[in-house]
């Protein structure tokens, strides 16, 4: 059984167990979510599409952590002008860990 899930904008395909890292979500480390912006669940072959959400279902995840990403340069040059800039930046996520999933109700 997998489903796809909105979170903070993204499309994140889920199984039950599995490790997913999102955009930073504001939760503690250790707090349980549910996530209720169910797309799609496929089960057994079987599959519901949401228009544009899946009634009652969710996806129940926790927090494992927070952290930030591998720095990105950005570095902009203009040739023969002396012109240089380097700039970093680390952008921050969430480790969730997909506890379960609710399936909707049959339409």
């Amino acid at each position: 059984m997998y489903a796809v899930v909105d979170i903070a904008g993204q499309q994140v395909k889920v199984e039950e167990g599995d490790r997913v890292r999102v955009s930073h979500i504001d939760a503690d480390e250790g707090e349980k979510l549910i996530l209720d912006r169910v797309l799609l669940i496929s089960k057994d072959g079987e599959t519901q599409v949401g228009d544009p959400q899946v009634d009652g279902a969710a996806v129940e995840a926790s927090v494992v952590g927070h952290g930030k990403s591998e720095k990105v340069i950005i570095f902009k040059m203009k040739r023969r002008k002396g012109y240089r800039r380097r700039n970093g930046h680390r952008q921050p996520y969430t480790d969730l860990h997909i506890n379960g999933i609710v399936p909707g109700n049959p339409s």
